[in-house]
């Protein structure tokens, strides 16, 4: 049970199972940072603090008694945010001049021998503060989450106005001292209670993304944690389990060759996958009936003089002749330094109409290379497919000439719709490069955070 969902201490044991890692380097944070503040005006806004009644005795004034209600933040403004990564420890954040006017309403009565008051006004907080914040990543029921209650507020400005009071006596000054100091604890203790809220958000929101882009109709992928995230002084790294699950059956990687100085710290952000990962998702596809195409009409055209005497009535005089071809075998995934290669056997059959006896059938064995690469000016990252000759075939020619180029053609395409449908489109990548070695492939590639990515979090997490 321990293998599905919980996280390993010893790093070789945890590498062992990894299928996916994710390593997101200094200046992809710098990037992320930058988003910070919306994220902490957020915290900040959403925060709902609550009613607060107590008492107090007061020298001179005798019991206090006093209660705080409908507390709101206005006028919120963030000067800066800076960040540090330290290692093995976790992330130390800096808010600096956070402006904000807390308003709400002030039940509050003091009585002694000499006087005995009770009132119920408006009043204003005005405010100036820093906040810092140092998050923990860590394994919470095998996915990444944030600790950030170590988390402090210090006031350089927090003064309460009672509404009407422009020059308040003494004993209203006692009293009023004391509030700020309750309103002060309230608000740390909101805020900092926001912040946990919103960085757990934010963790779980990226996590569902990721869920998202690796599941399609029945084939999904488990890429809870294998490890704890690692923090150093230049990355934060997250290594995830990478299995197919396919009709109640779990893929299972014991023998991942992955090792953190297979990673470099040159781009923004890393993916390594196992070709372990790969594999399993190729056959669930195939077992789910993904690789097969049909090829009708004018499509199906055919120039080889062997063939059009065997199928020439076919092709002739058939208003919808249909090829149609699929995968035979489960295929194969093999990456190494020469590329990616995938071995798959598929089979064919040539029909005059889909009601039809197949004129022509046949099965051939092949190996095809794979790529990727993204257009010049192109958002979308298309796969490029190349291919070799067949070990063995029947009727080469049609193979050769009408299904090969047909599959590729449209092979790459659904796989980029695909990607797309996950939601790849959505993200700023830059210069995405590929690069096969021995049993796992390295994509490695710089980003921008799109707005529209932080608009969708803030209004989640706004709900």
């Amino acid at each position: 049970m321990c293998r599905l969902v919980c996280c390993l201490q010893d790093p070789v044991s945890a590498y062992r199972s990894t299928g996916v890692v994710c390593r997101l380097t200094y200046p992809a944070a710098v990037v992320l940072n930058q988003k910070t503040t919306k994220v902490i005006e957020a915290a900040f806004q959403h925060a709902r603090y609550p009613s607060v009644k107590g008492e107090k005795s007061l020298l001179f004034a005798g019991k206090v008694t006093y209660g705080l209600d409908n507390l709101e933040i206005h006028n919120l403004s963030i000067g800066r945010s800076a960040f540090e990564l330290r290692p093995g420890e976790g992330i130390a954040m800096e808010i600096s001049n956070v402006s904000a006017v807390f308003r709400g309403t002030i039940q509050y009565g003091y009585g002694s021998w000499l006087v005995n008051v009770a009132h119920s006004v408006d009043f204003e907080v005005d405010s100036q503060i820093d906040l810092g914040i140092n998050p923990k990543l860590y394994c919470g029921d095998g996915k990444v989450a944030a600790d950030t209650t170590d988390c402090y507020l210090t006031f350089h400005k927090l003064r309460l106005h009672l509404q009407g009071d422009k020059e308040p006596n003494w004993l209203k000054k006692l009293f009023t001292d004391f509030i700020t100091l309750t309103v002060k604890l309230v608000i740390k203790g909101q805020i900092c209670k926001e912040i946990n809220k919103a960085a757990n958000i934010l963790a779980d929101f990226i996590q569902e993304r990721a869920e998202q882009f690796v599941r399609d109709g029945d084939i999904s992928v488990d890429i809870g944690l294998t490890a704890a995230p690692v923090i150093t002084a230049n990355y934060i790294e997250s290594y995830h389990k990478g299995l197919t699950n396919y009709n109640n059956t779990v893929s299972v990687i014991n023998e991942s060759v992955f090792h953190p100085s297979q990673l470099t710290e040159n781009r923004m952000l890393y993916f390594w996958v196992s070709d372990q990962f790969l594999n399993p998702i190729l056959n669930a596809a195939h077992r789910d009936g993904r690789f097969q195409l049909n090829i009708s009409g004018e499509q199906v055209t055919v120039r080889t003089e062997d063939i059009i005497l065997s199928c020439a009535q076919c092709l002739l005089e058939s208003a919808s002749p249909q090829l149609t071809v699929w995968s035979s075998s489960v295929p194969h995934l093999k990456i190494s330094t020469l590329g990616v290669s995938v071995w798959v056997q598929a089979s064919g059959q040539l029909r005059c109409d889909s009601q039809s006896t197949p004129i022509l059938s046949f099965q051939t064995v092949r190996f095809h290379s794979v790529a990727a690469a993204r257009h010049e000016g192109d958002r979308k990252q298309r796969l490029l497919w190349t291919y070799q000759l067949p070990v063995h075939i029947l009727r080469q020619e049609a193979v050769a000439k009408i299904g090969t180029p047909k599959v590729l053609s449209v092979l790459g395409a659904e796989l980029t719709r695909l990607l797309d449908k996950q939601g790849l489109y959505l993200f700023d990548l830059f210069n995405p490069e590929v690069l096969p070695r021995d049993g796992f492939v390295l994509i490695q590639m710089d980003f921008g955070f799109p707005h529209h990515l932080l608009v969708e979090f803030l209004k989640k997490t706004l709900q």
